[in-house]
């Protein structure tokens, strides 16, 4: 039995091929694709559009909506951490957070991930399933509802390596893009990758006006391949050159994430090393004192180690910032929340 298709998974095209099919004008789509992206989830709401066709519909398609499971909210700075369930019983997590250049919403590309970065609960249990585009952007969508608020800025940063689900991702992108759509300037989409070199390749092509951020997370292979198990196929050599290439490309700068991980990575001869490596390079380190996560032993710096390390990078002519710690105050890790509800769902064999 075929599943119906989830019109929030459509782009325009698709959605008026599909009107057409239905003996329906081209010119209803965009009605219908308005409704969509301005987070409608009932037919009966699309008041603009005959009840006959709203009919049709309800019998031959639907539209994501995942449920709201959990929600933290922050007292001291109002980021919210939402974990939302699909109809299979996988569950992803987006944060919605506050700036002073507006709000920001950070969304997962997968159920679990397959990356298996030491020091992230996301991949603890491994992959689950890809996201469609249409699950994604309802990400998007539901935090606007349960926020209450406009969203500004997109980050692909939350569970899953968003270049593993390369298609279904450039389509999300493409939707929240889209003019008719959700409407979303590229410059305020953001995509980060542990570093799969043909992911940061195809990016640079499709979307050459996105903003790309790497995690790096060590200085060389020797201390980056206990971390990350993905510097086996993708080494620091070529990826930073594909790096080099990507802002050759597209003139964009490249965000490095390095989270510090305390007698790991986060000294000052390794703050010299990193340097080395990314000496003329368009790019900007941002530097994440690690979030504790009890299942994998590792230990966060502190602040004024942090603040050294900064200061070594900046010497050298590497613009860096340490990361604002927002949500202090509920579970800051990327994946506690997913985790937890996975193992309820999934227990462990």
């Amino acid at each position: 039995m075929c599943e119906k298709p989830d019109l929030r998974n459509m782009e325009l095209p698709e959605l008026q091929q599909m009107m057409e099919h239905i003996g329906e004008k081209k010119f209803r789509a965009e009605q219908i694709y308005k409704w969509i992206f301005s987070g409608v989830t009932d037919f009966d709401d699309m008041t603009n559009i005959s009840a006959e066709l709203r009919a049709k519909l309800k019998e031959n398609t639907v539209i994501t909506q995942p449920e709201l499971l959990r929600v933290q909210k922050s007292e001291a700075d109002g980021t919210q951490k939402y974990l939302f369930g699909f109809s299979d019983g996988n569950a992803v997590e987006t944060v919605f957070m506050k700036y002073k250049y507006g709000n920001s919403v950070c969304v997962s590309s997968q159920a679990g991930c397959r990356m298996g970065c030491r020091f992230c609960a996301s991949g603890i249990d491994g992959l689950r399933r890809n996201l469609t585009a249409g699950e994604i952007i309802s990400e998007v969508l539901a935090a606007e509802r349960e926020s209450g608020e406009k969203i500004n800025h997109v980050v692909v940063m939350g569970t899953g390596e968003p270049f593993d689900n390369y298609g279904n991702v450039a389509k999300f992108i493409r939707l929240l893009n889209s003019p008719k759509g959700f409407g979303l300037s590229m410059r305020n989409i953001t995509v980060s990758t542990c570093g799969l070199i043909p992911g940061i390749e195809k990016f640079a092509r499709d979307f050459p006006q996105a903003n790309l951020a790497i995690s790096l997370h060590a200085p060389n292979d020797e201390i980056r391949n206990t971390m990350m198990p993905v510097n086996g196929s993708y080494p620091m050599k070529p990826l930073l050159e594909a790096c080099r290439a990507y802002t050759e490309k597209t003139s964009r700068r490249i965000t490095f994430e390095y989270t510090l991980v305390s007698g790991k990575n986060d000294t000052k001869e390794a703050a010299r090393e990193l340097a080395r490596r990314l000496s003329g390079m368009l790019c900007h380190v941002n530097l994440i004192p690690l979030n504790a996560v009890k299942e994998t032993g590792l230990k966060g710096t502190d602040r004024k180690n942090a603040e050294a390390f900064m200061k070594v990078l900046e010497s050298k002519g590497i613009p860096a910032t340490i990361r604002r710690e927002l949500g202090s105050d509920i579970d800051a890790a990327c994946g506690q929340l997913r985790l937890a509800e996975s193992r309820k769902i999934h227990p462990a064999k």
